[in-house]
This record gives C-alpha cells, sequence and structure tokens, in this order.
C-alpha cells in the first residue's frame, strides 16, 4: 500500500499525509457529465488493476431513461473494463473520511476503447492533432449559479441568500461586494480546489443574480476537461455546505444571463513550442483564419453537443450576454467567436457558444473538432464582424430538434469525433428531447387552457 500511494500526484500525497486512506472512488464521465463508478476500500483498491461497469451508462438520458443505442446485439449491458489514469487522482475533501476519486478510461475486451466513452472522444479528437505535429491548448471559463434550495420542480429558481440576509442581486458584474456576499461557499470551493491540487486563476461575479465565473489556467485539453469535470462535484459540495444549489443549467432563471463555459483555443507546433496562430514577424497565420473559418462552418453542425439539452437555447437571447451568430471579431464579446487581446505568443480564439450545462470532455472535443476540420480543409472565415453582433442575423440553431438535424448530418464532424460516438450520442439525445416533448408546460396550462 506504501508504494502504490507513493506514486500518487503531489496534491494526494499532501492530502493523506499522515493519515490512513479509507476509500477510492473509481469514476467515469457518462455523456451528461455524470459521475459514475463505484467506491471500494483502499485496501482492495491497491489490488485491483481494473473493474467492471455496463456499457449501458453511455446508453441513459439525463432523466434515468435509455435510449436504443446498444447496436446489433442488443441491449445485454456488456460489461467495460475500467482503468485508473493515476495521474487523475486526487482528493475527495468534502467526504467524512480519508478518500480520493480516480478518473478510469473505458476499454472493451479486447482492449479498444469505448468510442463513445466521453474522456475517449476528447483522446481522440486531441490525437488527430498531434498526428500532424500539433499541440492543442484550452483554457475553460466556468459560469454556474448559486441559488436558494428548490425542493419543487414547479417552483421558479431563486437566487441564494447572501451574507448580507439578503438574495444576490442581478447586474453586479465584476463587483467584489457582491462576491463577499458569498463568501464562506467560495472559501470552501478556494479549500476544495487547493486539496485537489487545482490552480484556479481568478473568481469573479458576473452579471446574473448569485452568478459566478471560476477561469482555469490554460494547458492540456484532456487534463483541463479532467478539472471541469471535477469542478463540478466540488462546486456543487461546497454549495450544500452553506444551504443552498449550485447549478450549471445554460439558463436556471429567466430574465438573467445564461452560464456559458467559454473556451480559449490555441494551437502549438510540437517540434518548436511555438503558437501557430503568429508568424515570426508576429503576424496573425493563415492557420489562424482556417482555425476561425473551421468554427464558423461546423459550429451550427456542433450546437448539439455544446447545447445539449432543450433549455440550453433559452441561453442564445440577444444582448443577454451569449451569442446569437457565428461572426467573429476582436475583443468584441458580442461576437460568438472572439479574439481577446493578448501579445503573439499567447494569440488564441476564444469559442463562447458552449453552455456549462455541456459535458466537458465533449464540449471541448466538439469545439476542437470545428477548428481542426478548418486547419485541414483550409477554410477561410468571413471578414470580421466590427460593432454589436447582436444587431446581426441569428445563425445557429434555435432548438433541440433543429440542433440535432444538423449535427446527423455532418460527416465531416462524425469522422473527427468517431462514428460510433455520433450514432450513440444523437440516440440518446433524441430521446431525451422525445421525452421532453411529452411533457405540458405551465406556460401552455396559462395561455391555451381556456383561450384556444
Amino acid at each position: 500500500m506504501k508504494d502504490w500511494t507513493e506514486q500518487l500526484p503531489e496534491a494526494a500525497r499532501h492530502f493523506l499525509e499522515n493519515r490512513r486512506l479509507d476509500e477510492v472512488e473509481c469514476i467515469i464521465s457518462d455523456l451528461p457529465g455524470i459521475a459514475r463508478g463505484k467506491a471500494v476500500p483502499a485496501s482492495k483498491f491497491a489490488r485491483q488493476d481494473y473493474f467492471h461497469l455496463p456499457d449501458s451508462i453511455f446508453y441513459q438520458t439525463i432523466t434515468g431513461d435509455w435510449g436504443e443505442a446498444a447496436g446489433a446485439e442488443g441491449f445485454i449491458e456488456r460489461d467495460m473494463i475500467l482503468r485508473p489514469d493515476m495521474a487523475t487522482a486526487t482528493a475527495a475533501p468534502w467526504t467524512g473520511d480519508w478518500t480520493l476519486q480516480v478518473i478510469h478510461d473505458a476499454y472493451d475486451r479486447k482492449g479498444k476503447p469505448i468510442p463513445y466513452a466521453p474522456r475517449n472522444v476528447l483522446k481522440r479528437v486531441v490525437d488527430l492533432y498531434r498526428k500532424q505535429g500539433w499541440e492543442p491548448v484550452v483554457a475553460p471559463e466556468m459560469e454556474f449559479y448559486l441559488v436558494a434550495r428548490n425542493l419543487d420542480p414547479a417552483k421558479g429558481i431563486e437566487p441564494m441568500m447572501g451574507r448580507s440576509g439578503r438574495p444576490a442581486a442581478a447586474r453586479q458584474a465584476y463587483s467584489m461586494s457582491a462576491v463577499d456576499e458569498f463568501g464562506p461557499v467560495i472559501d470552501d470551493i478556494y479549500d476544495f480546489a487547493e486539496a485537489q491540487g487545482f490552480e484556479i486563476d481568478g473568481i469573479t461575479q458576473e452579471g446574473g443574480a448569485g452568478q459566478l465565473e471560476i477561469n482555469l489556467l490554460h494547458g492540456d485539453p484532456i487534463r483541463l476537461a479532467d478539472e471541469v469535470f471535477y469542478f463540478k462535484r466540488l462546486i456543487r459540495e461546497a454549495a450544500l455546505r452553506h444551504d443552498c444549489f449550485a447549478t450549471f443549467m445554460a439558463k436556471p432563471i429567466a430574465d438573467e444571463p445564461g452560464s456559458a463555459m467559454h473556451v480559449h483555443h490555441s494551437v502549438l507546433d510540437i517540434e518548436t513550442g511555438q503558437n501557430l496562430f503568429s508568424g515570426p514577424q508576429g503576424g496573425e497565420t493563415d492557420a489562424f483564419f482556417h482555425f476561425i473559418g473551421g468554427m464558423q462552418k461546423h459550429l451550427p453542425s456542433a450546437i448539439a453537443v455544446l447545447a445539449p439539452y432543450v433549455n440550453s437555447y433559452r441561453r442564445y437571447v440577444k444582448d443577454h450576454a451569449a451569442p446569437i451568430n457565428l461572426a467573429w471579431g476582436r475583443d468584441n464579446r458580442t461576437t460568438g467567436i472572439r479574439v481577446p487581446l493578448s501579445s503573439p505568443a499567447a494569440r488564441r480564439v476564444e469559442n463562447r457558444l458552449a453552455g456549462m450545462d455541456c459535458n466537458p470532455y465533449l464540449g471541448i472535443a466538439a469545439s476542437l473538432a470545428c477548428g481542426y476540420l478548418g486547419l485541414m480543409q483550409e477554410v477561410w472565415p468571413d471578414k470580421q464582424f466590427k460593432g454589436d453582433a447582436y444587431e446581426g442575423e441569428g445563425d445557429i440553431p434555435r432548438v433541440m430538434g433543429d440542433a440535432l438535424d444538423m449535427f446527423e448530418e455532418a460527416k465531416d464532424l462524425h469522422e473527427v469525433l468517431g462514428p460510433e460516438f455520433a450514432r450513440v450520442y444523437s440516440i440518446v439525445k433524441r430521446a431525451e428531447y422525445e421525452e421532453f416533448l411529452q411533457v405540458i408546460s405551465p406556460w401552455e396550462r396559462e395561455h391555451l387552457l381556456l383561450n384556444v
């Protein structure tokens, strides 16, 4: 046992210093991004090289229903082999005992990666970049709301009660006083993140009532997706300690801004370490424009992955801090594709379309896939947009059904993400959408019951 723990990442070793490890949570992300797996005694984990879960966890909808995605052999719930990636071992500091979490990768009995496991989808895309001699780099931004406990789904979501005893106020973007209202929750977020070895680049108050944003330092896409996956859990746990909920819904409160997962992208030459988006004299390269062109061409087909639920499309509203089109601009937050101010070495492209409700592995994979196709196909973007992009027309799908139609026809995108992933994802999301269409909403009862 001693030898095993000595191989853990530094933060995990520090967490266990002079303590006895009790339990290990063996986890994997399903399609929505929920952690699935098993908790085992530490002594058992030390003896096991893998464990099993049925492949049906990837056919399950967010409601717990099932998509008919099992394939020709039928719904037999074949066991997958789940092997730990020990580089992901990290603390679960909110538990009552000394517990570690370890992310696992899914393989079939022949040792091949399960093609619709989200982490494997992202690995596939990153490998395509590396085969071209490129190293993709990302930096995700996480927006979320702290809200009052909500035990009745029929009741609207309300902002949490702040430290002052008043509900969190809206339209206080970047206010330090507003951040202070959530001080105890933020303190726990920082403490949990430190225990897990995560470095937060900053926390700010966003424009919504009780809406916060956490920025992460740029780096390897798989590692950053792991961190977002972990962060969603730790933020929820921190909120529960203070009698509130953390929600990553794209649009939890009507008339308030939605929550995005903005993703900054750059691509390095593996041999030289140079940013492909900047030339020898610091100018913008063809690769820079091709990456943007790929996003403009292929993102409409990827929206079903970046905006995976019916609620996701409520976020794309004019003048509510979310893009409505695929215009690109320099230092322009009204465009869907933004080029932030930076030095040539740090030149990057920000995708502002992804919602915080997306699976981080799949959202980053889809975004990188669009840029990759642009690089490979040498796609040129439209002319840079100047001015307020909200004055333009929307050119992204506005409802889940339309987004799924476009995704299902996007064969180029399927080849990058994996055809089998595309097949399973589409079936599961169709099942969710069909289930939603059976629900009668309060709006329908209020306005149609006696009037039509």
